[in-house]
């Protein structure tokens, strides 16, 4: 069964979806630029997880560190699961970019892995800002790569206080 709850964000409202136990999504308004459908399940704003994920939301839009995410339940490829433990370990405040998870990911597996094999990975994390992809940058930084667009990005990592300076949009891509 899937359930779903709203959270009324400073970026718009955010659609928090769950098999009843644990987060499985974390669905934007927009996504790629383009508006999103609201995950289909049963409309349960009363459920614990969905009281704990608004917690963590609310310490995270107020410019505080929430500490670990609630339980998630991501279901991705062996692949993607590698690449979302990365994100995972990207600090509250701090960027990494696509070329370190690749050399972490290889360092761990002894298997050489690409930076774009990463973006696709980080592309398709479930529940973002949870999982935080956006503090994903390109090497150069560029502020590629994220689905929920480069204004809710820009808005997530000014909220943790991320030095901008250096930092540009693309002028063209897949994330703008």
């Amino acid at each position: 069964m899937r359930y779903t709850a709203v959270f009324e964000s400073p970026i718009g409202p955010l659609t928090i979806v769950s098999d009843g136990e644990a987060v499985t999504g974390l669905d934007f308004p927009l996504w790629r630029g383009a508006p999103r459908t609201a995950a289909d399940g049963e409309r349960r704003e009363d459920l614990p997880i969905f009281r704990e994920t608004r917690c963590w939301l609310e310490t995270y839009f107020s410019g505080r560190d929430p500490g670990p995410a609630p339980l998630l339940r991501t279901g991705g490829t062996a692949f993607q699961e590698l690449v979302w433990a990365e994100l995972r370990n990207i600090p509250y405040g701090r960027l990494t970019t696509y070329g370190a998870i690749a050399g972490a990911i290889a360092e761990k597996t002894g298997r050489p892995q690409s930076a774009q094999a990463v973006g696709g990975a980080v592309g398709r994390n479930p529940v973002a800002i949870l999982i935080p992809c956006h503090r994903v940058v390109g090497k150069n930084g560029s502020l590629t790569g994220f689905g929920g667009g480069l204004d809710a990005k820009v808005a997530l990592l000014e909220s943790e206080g991320v030095d901008m300076t250096g930092l540009y949009r693309p002028a063209k891509g897949t994330a703008l």
